[in-house]
């Protein structure tokens, strides 16, 4: 087979100055939280127009070929926008429409200036840096404040636990909570830093001592929060990896014996979904997975009633808006998602907006699994060769939809951005190329 695709030369921006760009775009991604707790709101609130007026400006002088867009993201997000239209709290759409527009936009930014391996290297560094940063934090709470610590903008004087930005537990056996001030938040971020860094390493795109210190914090931080979804978003994403590397050893049409393994594994995981409530009993959780089966009814009978177009989109909950001041509260806090990112859009944009999103989600799925297992062979012959990094989107892409299951972190910040940008790169990256190439 020939290829016809030309070799064309792509105009980025400096190689260090689009990483450092990217870099700074997924710290500030991934440390909502952390600015939040530690500056306030309006700290967070200037750190975002910081970056996202930087995003419009590098986006404006490289602008991505219209042909290269996700057709059916773009529909996702348009009708999320129209939604305003019909919505039941349009103050808060308009807000959260503003708020996903900028993630995406800064997500659209990140793939304009920088090809995949740039990304890859920021990513790793602002995931290692939040994990990290995270461990120092508490092992400073435990030896020095010695006693829970509040985020600024809260007093915590006799509220519950779940308040705190540090519940001081690490030398007493408990579950960190990081500078994210979530366990299950900085587990997901510590899985994804030990996954993005076992990648580089096995690329040889880092050196010895980071992927020591990434591996080794990674692990440590997996360990002290004890996240059992998270445990799941692990086993999910090697049996994906197996998979990759099963299939990659075998020629097309000869793959049905792995397919057909595939099929059993999935049905058996099928069948442990079904009789969760043993299993969940085994990690020392609940079998209405701590209240989430509580929010979902409450949000589905919410739903119900405007099943076709949804709520109007919101993105993230605000407390200050009905029907979500009180919606899916548990022993006095109340949670601002669904915990689950597709039964939050099914609510928010109906059936309309699901399909949108589910049809997203298949597109790249799809172009990840080529990425994966069958580009290096087309990439032969456009000298462009495999690499380790091939693996990454189809590896994120599994984290993120299967965390979404309890959790709606892949509708906003850092889950919206990261997705957003592996959809971009897959659809017009195949080889490597930075896509503003005139």
């Amino acid at each position: 087979m020939t290829s016809t695709l030309p070799a064309r030369p792509a105009r980025t921006a400096p190689a260090r100055g689009a990483t450092t760009f990217a870099t700074l775009a997924f710290l500030v991604l991934f440390g909502g939280d952390v600015l939040r707790n530690g500056t306030g709101w309006w700290g967070w609130g200037a750190a975002c127009v910081a970056m996202v007026v930087a995003s419009v400006v590098l986006v404006v002088r490289h602008p991505p070929r219209v042909r290269t867009l996700p057709r059916l993201l773009v529909l996702f997000l348009a009708f999320a926008v129209a939604s305003i239209a019909w919505s039941q709290y349009p103050a808060g759409s308009a807000i959260g429409i503003v708020l996903t527009l900028m993630t995406s936009v800064g997500a659209l930014a990140v793939t304009v200036v920088a090809p995949w391996p740039a990304i890859v290297t920021a990513l790793g560094r602002a995931l290692r840096i939040h994990v990290v940063a995270s461990l120092l934090f508490e092992v400073v709470v435990g030896l020095f404040v010695r006693q829970p610590v509040c985020p600024v903008y809260l007093d915590c004087t006799g509220q519950p636990a779940a308040w705190f930005w540090s519940r001081d537990v690490l030398f007493e056996g408990g579950r960190i909570q990081g500078l994210q001030g979530n366990s299950n938040i900085l587990a997901i971020i510590a899985l994804l830093a030990l996954v993005v860094t076992a990648v580089e390493a096995a690329n040889r795109s880092i050196s010895r001592g980071s992927t020591i210190v990434g591996l080794a914090a990674s692990l440590l931080a997996l360990v002290l929060t004890r996240s059992a979804t998270v445990a799941v978003v692990a086993v999910a994403v090697g049996l994906v990896l197996l998979l990759v590397l099963a299939t990659r050893r075998r020629e097309p049409g000869h793959r049905a014996p792995v397919f057909g393994v595939a099929a059993f594994v999935v049905a058996g995981l099928a069948v442990a979904v079904l009789a969760r409530g043993p299993l969940l009993a085994v990690l020392g959780k609940s079998g209405d997975l701590t209240g989430r089966t509580d929010i979902w009814s409450a949000v589905y009978d919410l739903g119900v009633q405007h099943p076709v177009v949804g709520w109007g989109w919101v993105s993230y909950w605000f407390p200050f808006v009905e029907p979500f001041t009180d919606l899916a509260e548990r022993n006095g806090v109340v949670y601002l998602q669904a915990h689950d990112a597709y039964l939050d859009v099914w609510f928010q944009l109906g059936w309309i907006g699901l399909i949108l999103f589910g049809l997203t989600i298949v597109g790249v799925v799809l172009r990840s699994w080529w990425w994966a297992v069958d580009r290096r062979m087309l990439a032969r012959e456009v000298a462009a060769p495999w690499s380790a990094l091939d693996l990454l989107p189809l590896l994120l892409v599994t984290a993120l939809l299967v965390h979404g299951l309890t959790e709606s972190r892949l509708i906003v910040e850092w889950g919206w951005a990261t997705f957003v940008i592996v959809v971009l790169v897959t659809r017009r990256d195949p080889f490597g190329w930075t896509g503003h190439d005139r």
